[in-house]
């Protein structure tokens, strides 16, 4: 098969501290520091170029950030193929702390400017036709318009390649009018498509149905400990987690849409494929640094990962 691309168009680099706890108003000080290359599209490179996937990677990278993360991409084996931005790439960070909470602070990321855009778009119609897979992830940068990924699912499906996406708010529910062939939305971002509360798991199958129906191919929502919900024209079906202790949950969501990338290269059945995704999340959330698969664990995971088909 081709190469599968991965689109980041708001990367970061992701400061990963540990802590006891963290509270707000007060001096908070740090165990342990690690420097992450991140950004959703960025994680699902990572993951797919560790399996052994040939990948290219594109978006806006941009200053000391961005040369970090490009050099971490290049170091995996990546194409990296990026279009230079004058802002510099953000910088997040990740807390983790002993009572289990994480939490996100996250940068806005620089403003792309209209000749950056248009460069952009020249490089992904370009490596659309050396592609068999795109994988459209993540938040939009400042100055780029809230549909952009409907015009880059629409250049995809003119020129047949299959694509996914994987994004969050108003880009999400703009993206899903062109009918990518995955989303992998969690719980609160569905509730956001569907436009109400979502009160237990038969309305959260209820609503990936009806996102189902309206064309696209495949819904796979992700629901924490709770595990994946895959809805398909293979059926329902339900993957549990077996009880592991999370450690950092970032980049859980994107090592299911990698694995279920792989899951397509490889031609897998849809039972197949959603338990590899839940091993593959779940071995992700055993590890402080995010996207960099246990893979052991996740091999172990796989033979206790319970999945059932669900008669709707």
């Amino acid at each position: 098969m081709k190469k599968i691309l991965t689109v980041t168009l708001n990367p970061a680099v992701d400061n990963t501290y540990t802590t006891q706890t963290v509270i707000a108003g007060h001096v908070n000080r740090m165990r342990t520091v690690v420097k992450i290359a991140g950004g959703k599209g960025v994680n699902v490179a990572k993951i797919l170029s560790q399996y052994g996937c040939e990948v290219a990677a594109t978006g806006f990278l941009g200053g000391y950030s961005g040369s970090f993360i490009a050099g971490e991409l290049q170091k995996r084996g990546v194409q990296c193929s990026f279009v230079e931005t004058v802002g510099e790439t953000r910088s997040n960070m990740n807390i983790v702390a002993d009572d289990g909470y994480v939490t996100e602070i996250l940068e806005p990321g620089p403003e792309i400017t209209e000749e950056e855009q248009d460069k952009f778009m020249r490089q992904y119609t370009a490596l659309l036709a050396k592609c068999g897979l795109v994988i459209l992830s993540g938040s939009v940068a400042r100055g780029l318009k809230p549909d952009i990924y409907v015009d880059l699912i629409r250049l995809a499906v003119q020129k047949k390649v299959p694509v996914y996406l994987d994004s969050s708010g108003e880009s999400l529910r703009f993206g899903i009018q062109a009918k990518p062939d995955l989303i992998k939305p969690n719980v609160k971002e569905l509730e956001f498509i569907i436009g109400h509360k979502l009160k237990d798991h038969e309305a959260v199958i209820e609503a990936a149905h009806f996102l189902h129906d309206q064309g696209i191919a495949r819904v796979i929502v992700s629901m924490g400990r709770k595990g994946l919900i895959s809805v398909s024209k293979e059926g329902t079906y339900w993957a549990k987690t077996a009880g592991i202790k999370a450690v950092n949950t970032v980049g859980c969501g994107d090592s299911v849409v990698a694995s279920y990338a792989m899951s397509t290269v490889d031609g897998e059945t849809e039972e197949n494929a959603i338990r590899r995704a839940c091993a593959l999340s779940a071995a992700n959330a055993t590890t402080i640094e995010s996207a960099n698969i246990p893979m052991e664990t996740a091999e172990a995971l796989l033979h206790k990962i319970i999945v059932e088909k669900i008669t709707v």
